[in-house]
């Protein structure tokens, strides 16, 4: 069972949002918690927020335990961009595009390898 969270609209580039996400994906809910506290980026706490609803919907709509998450997929997409112009010389604007994103974080519960047993007769 998995259970997700997505934030639309976000007002950081994407390429800076991967950045953080990589560092998350594939690793307990604790231990992301933990990198995200950590990590000197300005999307860090958006991402954070993100995981923390991300958890919130797996234990209030799948009834799953919290202490067997893990970070399955994080991954952001490009936004709407907003384009804006500042004035340069001779009378001249270059454009300037602000970019968002759309991030989305799926959280799933560990996977348990089987070992399957050989029955010789």
């Amino acid at each position: 069972m998995e259970a997700k969270a997505v934030a639309r609209t976000i007002r950081i580039a994407p390429r800076k949002v991967r950045l953080v996400l990589d560092l998350i994906r594939g690793k307990e809910v604790a231990e992301a918690i933990a990198i995200l506290k950590l990590t000197n980026k300005a999307t860090s706490p958006v991402v954070e927020k993100l995981l923390m609803s991300a958890l919130a919907n797996a234990e209030h709509n799948y009834d799953l335990n919290p202490d067997t998450l893990v970070v399955r997929e994080a991954y952001a997409n490009e936004g709407p961009t907003l384009k804006r112009f500042r004035p340069r010389a001779q009378g001249r604007a270059s454009a300037i595009n602000k970019r968002t994103s759309h991030i989305t974080i799926v959280v799933g519960e560990k996977e348990v390898k089987e070992a399957k047993e050989v029955k010789e007769a």
